[in-house]
């Protein structure tokens, strides 16, 4: 990430270019996602249009980005349970602050193929910006849900 301004920044990525990103807009994870140990600054990216799909994308590595979604687009009864300890790490103390996001597999040239992680989703604290991929159970939830079942 390369100075701009003060409350701007540009960032440099694969899939979009050079982008001039408001430090308003980083999310901090508080341990980096499992098999990524060296990103931990990411923002969200609109993908299109008005679709619902998102990009969040890496600021520490311009490569990485995944494709989330609110978890109600694709199952409205998906509503993890966040626990006192995940609250507490993101200083979530009231659910207006509270965010859940899933991420997508999407095959190439494969879309109807698409998976939502259910099991591992990743959690915002919207006003400090700070997110965490949690791990639920696994026997509960699944890591390949069909989107399009």
């Amino acid at each position: 990430m390369e100075a701009a301004t003060q409350r701007h920044a540009i960032v440099s990525t694969t899939r979009f270019g050079d982008l001039e990103i408001d430090q308003e807009r980083v999310i901090t994870m508080t341990a980096p996602f499992w098999g990524f140990p060296g990103s931990t600054r990411f923002f969200l990216q609109s993908h299109s249009g008005n679709s619902p799909l998102m990009w969040l994308q890496s600021i520490d590595d311009p490569a990485l980005a995944f494709v989330v979604v609110p978890p109600a687009v694709i199952d409205r009864e998906f509503k993890p349970p966040i626990t006192g300890p995940v609250r507490k790490e993101l200083g979530i103390d009231r659910d207006g602050d509270l965010d859940v996001l899933v991420i997508l597999t999407v095959p190439a040239g494969r879309p109807r193929e698409m998976t939502a992680n259910l099991l591992a989703p990743v959690v915002i604290n919207v006003r400090k910006r700070l997110a965490k991929q949690v791990l639920l159970d696994p026997v509960q939830y699944d890591p390949c849900w069909p989107v399009f079942g």
